[in-house]
């Protein structure tokens, strides 16, 4: 049973989200305020957090950087904000996908079953090995000359992509619909914020990228 924790001061959303996700067969912790769910996910260690970013006491991404901190639970925003800024600092503070409310529960579900999917190991999967850096793509592990990087749950997806189809362009539809699904084909900003943060974690030069390389216009690709 995967175990969610949701951090939206909306109580009856809240009191919505928990009856359907517990039907569904998952254990759910609810907060209202940033401190009181980064509390619980300390105490609780979810599978998985939902974090509105309009909250009392502190911003919600103050909750995204919080959990980044010390975890790679997939994070998903939840948030009534549809600018493309406040979408791409959710990115940045290390956020693995955004929806806008008001949504539709099947959506969120399948993306708390995407965002589950990518945060579980594949059995079985090679190693592959760059000259900066080695990814295990069965314990979903990368390793560099300081030892092991941590990285988002999303991140190590898109860098998976990569990896099994290496030193081949894989283009921006292919990884957003991979990634976040169908109807995201064209928010190639996503791409660009993870992407980048992936060159500042593995890469010895991020300016100059060895390995995680861009086909302008097309897509990326994973050189060896």
């Amino acid at each position: 049973m995967s175990r969610i924790l949701i951090v939206d001061d909306d109580e009856p959303l809240l009191r919505a989200l928990r009856v359907n996700l517990t039907a569904r067969g998952y254990q759910v912790d609810t907060a209202v305020t940033a401190t009181a769910g980064l509390i619980s996910a300390g105490n609780h260690h979810p599978d998985l957090a939902i974090v509105d970013l309009g909250l009392p006491d502190l911003d919600g991404i103050e909750v995204v950087k919080g959990l980044r901190g010390w975890s790679g639970v997939p994070i998903i925003v939840l948030s009534a904000r549809h600018s493309e800024p406040a979408k791409v600092a959710a990115l940045d503070a290390g956020a693995d996908d955004y929806v806008t409310k008001p949504f539709g529960i099947d959506e969120l579900l399948a993306r708390i079953r995407a965002a589950l999917r990518r945060g579980s190991p594949s059995p079985e999967a090679p190693v592959v090995t760059t000259a900066s850096f080695t990814l295990d793509l069965a314990t979903k592990r990368a390793v560099g000359p300081g030892g092991e990087v941590r990285l988002t749950p999303t991140e190590w997806h898109l860098l998976e992509v990569l990896a099994r189809n290496p030193g081949t362009v894989v283009e921006h539809r292919q990884l957003l619909r991979e990634v976040w699904g169908p109807r995201y084909e064209t928010e190639t900003n996503y791409l660009r914020v993870h992407f980048a943060n992936l060159r500042r974690k593995l890469e010895r030069d991020p300016a100059r990228p060895r390995h995680i390389v861009t086909s302008p216009g097309l897509g990326y690709r994973l050189d060896l």
